[in-house]
């Protein structure tokens, strides 16, 4: 069942976003959504790692939702041992401690408002304090285990 349930969401094309919190820590997602517009709030899940355990204890964090050209980025922090907030991926780190990319389509400065343990997983509900944007881009999207870059059409 596992793996016929895997299955079904590899199927499912979603967008990509790294979330990041003081420390640095951070660490790629497919599974962000909007939740609410009134409070703005998103969700997103992530799996029992280290990173995810840093994440989870943060008092707020960035929520990046990346474009075409962070493939590669999106590639680095999904992996263990990827290279993370270097210079050359262009972070810089915002008065509240959190590194943030002024170069995704959108960062979404939140605080965490519910997390809840589901099986090996957390879901995480965030208030959405501060929307930072940056310039627009082709879409990003994870679908069957890859990183799949469009160009609009």
């Amino acid at each position: 069942m596992q793996e016929r349930f895997k299955d079904a969401f590899r199927r499912y094309p979603t967008g990509v976003a790294v979330v990041t919190a003081a420390g640095p820590v951070g660490l790629t997602v497919s599974s962000v959504a909007s939740v609410s517009v009134n409070p703005p709030a998103l969700s997103f899940s992530v799996m029992a790692t280290r990173s995810a355990r840093a994440l989870l204890a943060a008092p707020s964090f960035v929520v990046h939702l990346l474009g075409r050209r962070h493939a590669g980025l999106a590639q680095d922090f999904a992996r263990s041992g990827g290279p993370r907030f270097t210079a050359e991926q262009g972070w810089e780190t915002l008065p509240t401690g959190e590194p943030v990319l002024p170069i995704a389509l959108a960062g979404l400065r939140a605080v965490p408002l519910h997390r809840l343990q589901v099986g090996d997983s957390t879901l995480v509900v965030a208030e959405v304090v501060d929307v930072l944007t940056g310039p627009d881009d082709d879409r990003l999207i994870y679908h069957a285990k890859q990183f799949v870059m469009s160009d609009g059409t």
